[in-house]
């Protein structure tokens, strides 16, 4: 367990430091919104920025860098949602065209 010491020691300063540096990040992002590229080259893009702005949130904001059994958590918790998902994702398409053998 942390004592009150540890946790002043990073203070507002790194929060704040985080914080700017999404604000960047989302100030990036309307850069590239405004550029006059293609729609694939700028999905890229966004995506790169986008990932990199929520690792960030995670990482700081919700304590994930400082307790490393929470972060395997949550990432084998989204691999196994994101996983499922997929798995669902077929099953969609035969409840948008029907069921082949019924008609």
């Amino acid at each position: 367990m942390a004592t009150a010491e540890e946790h002043k020691s990073g203070g507002l300063g790194k929060d704040l430091v985080v914080y700017l540096c999404i604000l960047a990040l989302a100030a990036i992002q309307f850069v590239i919104a405004y550029q006059n590229i293609d729609g694939s080259q700028m999905f890229v893009r966004m995506l790169i920025v986008a990932v990199i702005e929520a690792g960030l949130a995670l990482l700081f904001f919700m304590h994930l860098s400082e307790n490393r059994g929470l972060l395997w958590f949550v990432g084998v918790f989204t691999v196994f949602v994101l996983l499922a998902m997929q798995y669902g994702w077929t099953d969609s398409f035969r409840l948008f065209g029907g069921v082949p053998w019924a008609r």
